[in-house]
């Protein structure tokens, strides 16, 4: 448990930081809602016209007059890049790091094996991930009850619980490919989660491309989706769950076993 203590102390500003941030946007956006929800209907009109760029985001699908419409695609990008960058920067750099700081020696030295030390790195990274949307949605819901709306109890979890399995997944890939670098792989991690994003817009706009959404975690989080089928695609998060599961195990047989420098 100290390890993990020391990975929580160690990360405390960064995840402020990022749930800060991203908890400030999203309330941002929901405070917006009263203001905007008038007009919706030339929104709506407007949308339905851009061909590929609404497709690509599925606003052909969703109705900007209901607050549950507005949220999944104004709050739901802002959590859904906001949370992804998040956990990949964590989980990319969680054991690379101590060969890049040059602290491996003084860690390995102290009498704890290299499978506990990844089970409580790994431990430090699950947990800021669920402390970081417990408390958006925490604010979400509070701040969607100051506008006075009615909360959208079902669709509202279903879409915070898609955007937490996103974020475990990339954690699990990420913490993976961690324990195979000597040096910052926070490059890869934003890069891999960038291009999952882009991969899912792309199985949007193409029908021949759908079979992409399997490979990206966002394909079960689209908020038309979840919205018209009231849950999630349960083979989706199967496969991303599994995606996540071969990542730890890559960390467990790469890292136990590693030449550290």
């Amino acid at each position: 448990m100290t390890l993990l203590k020391h990975e929580l102390k160690q990360g405390w500003k960064s995840f402020l930081i990022w749930t800060i941030s991203i908890g400030f946007f999203v309330a941002i956006c929901v405070f917006m809602y009263p203001e905007m929800k008038d007009d919706m209907d030339g929104v709506n009109e407007m949308f339905s016209s851009m061909g590929a760029f609404t497709a690509a985001f599925g606003m052909d699908r969703l109705n900007f007059g209901t607050l549950i419409g507005f949220y999944s695609v104004e709050c739901g990008n802002i959590l859904g890049i906001g949370g992804a960058f998040f956990a990949a920067m964590i989980a990319i750099n969680a054991l690379a790091k101590e060969e890049k700081e040059r602290t491996a020696e003084f860690l390995l030295a102290h009498p704890i094996s290299r499978a506990q030390i990844i089970t409580e790195k790994l431990s430090a990274v699950l947990l800021q991930v669920i402390l970081m949307n417990v408390l958006i949605l925490a604010l979400s819901i509070l701040s969607i009850f100051l506008i006075e709306e009615e909360i959208p109890w079902k669709e509202l979890l279903f879409l915070h619980l898609a955007y937490f399995l996103v974020q475990i997944e990339l954690s699990g890939i990420c913490f993976g490919i961690s324990a195979f670098l000597r040096r910052s792989g926070i490059g890869i991690g934003l890069g891999l989660s960038a291009a999952f994003y882009f991969i899912n817009i792309i199985a949007n706009i193409s029908d021949q491309a759908k079979f992409l959404k399997y490979l990206t975690p966002f394909g079960y989080a689209e908020g038309a989706d979840i919205i018209a089928n009231g849950g999630l695609d349960l083979p989706m998060v199967l496969v991303g769950m599994a995606a996540a599961i071969i990542g730890i195990a890559a960390a467990y047989l790469e890292y136990t076993k590693k030449d550290i420098h």
